[in-house]
């Protein structure tokens, strides 16, 4: 392999004005033609900027000792070290930077991207077949890469200072009966950290919605069976819900919980909701506010967007209790900032605090 490339610029071709804060992109990837692909969209966007690309991840560390980007578009499979392999040293030298994976649609590349999102890689994009760098794949990349930028300082500074602090914190509501998570950009990496806090004994069931690409959660859900150290199951038309389980939401519905003979048991949805998400956050916690009579525990985590605001309101309306991660630890922070800014999270924190804060707040009846 060659020597990477390397370019800095702060005005992009073929926009004719100057952005004060572009958003730095690095690019590592093996693919001369990725490369210059990646390079090309985003040299034509006014309000981002290439720092750097390289073809290799030893390259790819090397050029973060001179600079880090504030998003990194990361290859997984590539010669040498690899990109999952160079993860955990990405994130050590250059801890502000926000990774987004470049992911195949195999099996062993779904496995290595939800590894690498566990691992703290912050979102995934899949990489196309050929001829798949259309204006749909170009406007996703695009819209991941502002996301995960997050707000200009004066943007953020506009934005505080048209947001009424709220007067108080949500208070703990009834004891919960089931726990509801959710989550999207940078989610599972604050999963894992959440669900290796639960101890054992925590025998309430877990609900879980993350949105991901179907095809990757069958591998999510064996993670996540691994760090919460109970079984895992994906949501199904009809499921029994049981204590100590997790259950998960499948990537091509939503999951909701119905009344059936007296019992309680997931069922799926598919209609539109008011986020675009499937699934989404929302059906799940206003089925659970109805069905267990706000008995619910929500968290919601790191995550693009205000999916499951709604179902936050129903749920608190119910009696139920919010909780929502904080922003310093977040990849983004949209669905908990939503909450936390309307007042109705009665714990703001990072994902293992929040399990404490959930735990402490259970009652005698989540135990066994």
């Amino acid at each position: 392999m060659g020597a990477p490339l390397r370019s800095e610029i702060l005005k992009p071709a073929g926009t004719g004005g100057f952005c004060p804060d572009p958003v730095r992109v690095m690019i590592v990837d093996d693919s001369l033609t990725v490369r210059t692909v990646f390079s090309r969209m985003i040299k034509q966007e006014r309000d981002m900027s290439i720092l750097a690309t390289a073809n290799s991840a030893e390259s790819g560390l090397a050029e973060l000792a001179k600079a880090a980007p504030d998003v990194m578009l990361l290859d997984l499979e590539m010669p040498g070290m690899g990109g999952l392999e160079a993860l955990p040293r990405i994130m050590q030298a250059a801890p502000q930077t926000k990774v987004l994976v470049i992911s195949s649609l195999t099996a062993d590349g779904a496995e290595a991207t939800v590894k690498a999102l566990s691992l703290g890689a912050a979102d995934t994009m899949l990489k196309p077949r050929p001829g798949g760098f259309n204006e749909d794949y170009k406007s996703s990349l695009l819209g991941k890469i502002r996301a995960l930028k997050g707000p200009s300082a004066s943007d953020a500074a506009a934005a505080a200072d048209g947001v009424a602090a709220p007067a108080e914190v949500q208070r703990v509501g009834k004891p919960p009966q089931i726990v509801a998570i959710g989550a999207s950009t940078g989610g599972i990496h604050a999963l894992n950290l959440f669900l290796r806090q639960v101890p054992k004994n925590f025998d309430l069931p877990i609900l879980v919605t993350q949105h991901l690409p179907p095809s990757f959660i069958p591998v999510f859900a064996q993670q996540l069976e691994m760090a919460a150290e109970r079984l895992a199951i994906l949501a199904d038309e009809g499921t029994m819900i049981e204590r100590g389980k997790i259950y998960i939401a499948p990537g091509h519905g939503h999951l909701v919980v119905r009344k059936s003979g007296g019992r309680r048991v997931l069922g799926l949805a598919y209609h539109p909701v008011k986020s675009g998400c499937m699934p989404s956050v929302d059906p799940m916690f206003e089925t659970l506010a109805e069905v267990y009579d706000g008995h619910v525990a929500g968290v919601l985590l790191s995550g693009m967007g205000r999916d499951g605001t709604d179902g936050a309101h129903s749920l608190l309306a119910a009696g139920g209790t919010m909780y929502a991660q904080n922003a310093e630890t977040c990849a983004v922070w949209g669905m908990p900032r939503a909450v936390t800014e309307m007042g109705l999270a009665a714990a703001v924190l990072p994902p293992a605090e929040l399990a404490d804060a959930l735990l402490a707040n259970a009652g005698a009846d989540a135990w066994r």
